[in-house]
């Protein structure tokens, strides 16, 4: 396969194979094959449908491999023996799995059963390509057991004792059944096999897609959260994660296997102004990448971390070209109509509101990526201009600069974007008629009936170093009400984006081995709740040394204080049920315990009255046995 290929078929490989791993309904034999019906050859599935989607049309051809035990095609040499298979020469038959725990590679000189000579298999059979397949049988396990001798010594075994088998391996005979074998591509050629051609390199250009982040639990788990649906969502090319990050803070960083990662220096704290804007780091993460990382895609994708991929977002879908990338409608970037625009570009009138998902060209974004640090540098100092009516900012403290940035910039190249309204919604957000959306984007708070869900509630829980921590549950899809339609296709959006978050710390937990459910769960709920209840005085700690964000940024963090709570009382809800079943327990052992203590002191006790009253009654007798003998002395 070329590399191009297998960089576009990897990602859809692995999601293509969990998928029908997980569709239990369908493992039957009369529709998989397989004759266990466990399964077991979803991978298999993987490859065949994820080739499919991307394209790719394979050059099929049976002479290159042979299971032993089969009967090779006349005329026809097999390049790879793959003994996955039982198979059997005579009395004699080997089995891999039967071999499944077996230590030969370690014990010195152990082979595996020797298979029958050449000239037995010689008189076995009459007919030349049966007896040809029995050759290629008992080849296999020859090469086996050489593998096994060479191995052996290589790691300073004794000597083997000599024999027979041995002899044979060393042989002449056993050299010519064993020599190279070579494709003879011009009779392969001339099959009547199928035979397709590749996808060629131009039909679909390269994409890769980046996201930028913290050294923080808060945007580890919106790591998590977006790498798994990247794998599962059929996004072509690569993905990389910018990790911004101070050199303290990269010291005790526990996440950096999450994603395949670029490291880039923190612009929290800006180096020249002492400005605290973290959003800022998304343009120079991205410049930093660009201007150290050699890449060949023709086209990049850029995400948030607060993320859900729920499909491919390719730039030949969409139409992006080169002067012209593809985003969605950020329709609250009202600068772009009035004097924020006319201040901050020299072309206003390309102004356009876009933002979220961003496609665009690899030879733009080289152009482009300076200017996007500079003007979201210069949006930001430009504090006169702040305010809400100005901005669209509800909390009018610049905070949304950088999205500025982008706009402006894209203006000063006469950029002009594709809007596309069906790639992205906020959960909560009405859906439009019909619309497959292909991205969540959770930067907003939202719910379905009692429960709702908000990041900013979440910024200091460690979520990914937690075993089995997860979010509050979203109600079932079945408790939606068969009410209004819009409201209906809303809720089941939000409880998707909800399920899928939790899905991907399940299998971020499973794969990092964590101990068994059952036994972490209360150690979970006390350190979740002690993280929310902790975030209230550390948001005051916050205001209380960013003074400068002004009055409307206080507000929003009693917000958020509020938000905390709400969350912890949803946590205590969540968890409420498991602390009353174990409290029930504790309290009929508790009922036992007590029962079996009260009944073995009534029965020391009755016993205690029996030895007393026995003891009484042999003092009786033997007092008027004494008396007794008093008087017959008399």
């Amino acid at each position: 396969m070329h590399i191009d290929d297998l960089r576009a078929l990897a990602p859809l490989w692995l999601s293509k194979t969990e998928e029908v791993r997980q569709d239990k309904s369908h493992w039957s034999t009369n529709i998989t094959g397989d004759i266990y019906g466990m399964g077991w050859i979803s991978e298999m599935y993987g490859y065949s449908f994820g080739a499919a989607e991307v394209g790719l049309r394979h050059k099929i051809n049976d002479d290159i491999m042979i299971y032993p035990g089969y009967t090779p095609r006349i005329g026809t040499e097999p390049l790879i023996l793959h003994y996955g298979l039982p198979f059997k020469v005579g009395n004699w038959s080997f089995s891999k799995l039967e071999h499944h725990e077996d230590g030969i590679v370690y014990d010195c000189n152990r082979l595996f059963p020797p298979p029958p000579f050449p000239r037995e298999v010689e008189v076995m059979e009459s007919d030349p390509n049966v007896k040809r397949a029995l050759y290629l049988s008992i080849e296999c396990i020859n090469t086996l057991n050489e593998g096994l001798l060479l191995h052996h010594t290589s790691v300073g075994c004794p000597k083997p004792q000599w024999s027979k088998y041995l002899s044979f391996l060393k042989s002449k005979r056993f050299s010519e059944l064993t020599k190279p074998k070579y494709w003879n591509s011009l009779k392969v050629e001339n099959k009547l096999t199928v035979q397709h051609v590749a996808l060629s390199k131009s039909r679909h250009p390269k994409t890769h897609t980046l996201f930028s982040t913290e050294c923080s639990s808060y945007f580890d788990w919106q790591t998590v959260g977006l790498m798994h649906s990247f794998r599962v969502s059929g996004q072509p090319g690569n993905i990389t994660r910018l990790l911004s990050c101070t050199d303290e803070e990269l010291k005790n960083y526990k996440g950096r296997d999450l994603a395949p990662t670029h490291y880039v220096p923190s612009m929290n704290r800006h180096p020249l102004t002492g400005d605290w804007y973290p959003a800022i780091n998304k343009p120079a993460a991205v410049l930093h990448w660009i201007n150290h990382v050699q890449t060949d895609a023709e086209f990049i994708v850029i995400l948030d971390a607060d993320m859900i991929m729920r499909g491919p977002i390719t730039p030949w879908e969409y139409g992006a070209k080169l002067g012209h990338p593809v985003s969605t409608p950020y329709d609250y970037l009202i600068g772009c109509d009035n004097i924020l625009a006319k201040i901050h570009t020299r072309n206003p009138s390309a102004c356009e509101k876009v933002g979220g998902v961003i496609i665009m060209h690899i030879d733009d974004l080289r152009r482009f990526a300076m200017l996007w640090l500079h003007k979201s540098e210069e949006v930001r100092a430009d504090k006169d201009h702040y305010a809400t009516n100005i901005t669209g900012d509800i909390y009018a403290s610049g905070w949304i600069s950088e999205m500025y940035g982008y706009s402006f910039a894209a203006a000063e190249l006469n950029l002009r974007h594709i809007i596309k309204s069906d790639i992205l919604i906020y959960p909560g957000y009405v859906p439009l008629p019909g619309v497959n959306y292909k991205v969540f984007h959770y930067g907003l708070r939202f719910g379905v009936g009692d429960w709702s869900f908000d990041k900013a509630d979440w910024r200091n829980a460690d979520i990914v170093n937690t075993c089995w921590a997860k979010f509050p549950e979203p109600p079932d899809p079945s408790a939606i009400t068969k009410g209004d339609q819009n409201a209906r296709e809303r809720d089941l959006l939000s409880i998707e984006c909800g399920k899928a978050l939790n899905k991907a710390l399940y299998l971020h937990h499973k794969r990092r081995n964590c101990p068994r459910l059952s036994t972490t769960i209360g150690s979970i709920s006390k350190k979740i709740e002690e993280v929310l209840t902790s975030n209230k005085s550390e948001r005051v700690t916050q205001r209380s040394s960013t003074t400068t964000i002004g009055r409307n940024v206080e507000h929003m963090d009693v917000t958020r204080q509020q938000a905390v709570e709400r969350a912890t009382d949803t946590v205590s809800r969540v968890h409420g049920s498991k602390r009353l079943a174990r409290s029930s327990k504790m309290w009929i052992f508790a009922v036992w315990a007590i029962s079996v203590v009260v009944f073995l002191l009534v029965i020391s006790m009755f016993f205690s009255d029996r030895r007393r009253s026995a003891s009484r009654s042999r003092a009786s007798r033997s007092q008027k046995a004494h008396n007794l003998t008093m008087k017959q002395t008399v």
